[in-house]
């Protein structure tokens, strides 16, 4: 039998003593340690022109803070090709704010990828030519600003990750979580059956598996279009 095949993970960063990070523990680690995915890191500033390492530099129409410089970075992008020759061409990402939300649709089909190129920015961004010339895909994983782009790929290497085959323990937790169906999941409740005077829901106790499946289903409907309005709409769009 042939050993399947595993998704590498490269990623252009001026920290890459910050990888792996969280992704070493739990599923993930254990992705890892099989090596079911392979995570290389690759310092930018070994790119540099000087010998500071330098890699930003002052916005052209003022302005604050620093941008990564496109001969700096293109030099890394293209280094990693050269190395990466007769292998499958690799989807650059880059994490960013204004780049498209990260959506569970989104994880899926980059989980069937087999090389993907994580660029994390720093400073105030990296020159716009770099996402032009390399047709990169620009991801956000929120509307909020973190100091740099290494926790939002861990994040998404994250989620990429416990999609793979035989990552997950059952594939039923990947069927009845939230952004399935456009919908948010239902409550869970474990023992104590009572805890601080609150009850666990009867009809969970109930045995009767047809009505649980129905109880969690209005459960999930009811909390989604309370929380997620914009998600409830989608449902309602697909049940028509």
């Amino acid at each position: 039998m042939s050993k399947a095949k595993k998704l590498n993970f490269d990623i252009l960063t001026i920290f890459p003593e910050m990888f792996p990070g969280f992704l070493g523990f739990s599923l993930t680690g254990k992705a890892l340690k099989e090596e079911k995915i392979e995570i290389n890191t690759h310092n930018i500033r070994d790119c540099a022109f000087d010998s500071h390492g330098s890699v930003d530099d002052t916005p052209f129409g003022g302005g604050a803070g620093m941008v990564i410089r496109p001969d700096v970075l293109g030099k890394a992008i293209d280094k990693l090709k050269l190395n990466k020759l007769g292998e499958k061409n690799s989807k650059i990402i880059y994490m960013s704010p204004k780049g498209k939300p990260l959506t569970q649709d989104r994880v899926k089909s980059l989980s069937k990828e087999e090389n993907i190129t994580i660029i994390c920015g720093r400073f105030e961004g990296v020159d716009e030519r770099v996402i032009e010339h390399y047709d990169v895909e620009e991801i956000s994983i929120g509307d909020y600003i973190l100091t740099g782009g290494e926790q939002a790929a861990m994040i998404l290497i994250d989620a990429v990750t416990r999609l793979l085959p035989n990552v997950l323990g059952s594939s039923e937790s990947l069927d009845e979580e939230s952004f399935e169906n456009n919908l948010l999941e239902y409550p869970q409740y474990t023992r104590p059956s009572v805890w601080n005077n609150r009850k666990v829901p009867e009809i969970l106790t109930s045995g009767h598996h047809k009505k649980i499946d129905e109880w969690r289903k209005s459960k999930s409907v009811e909390k989604t279009k309370e929380i997620r309005p914009d998600l409830y709409n989608k449902y309602l769009d697909l049940q028509e």
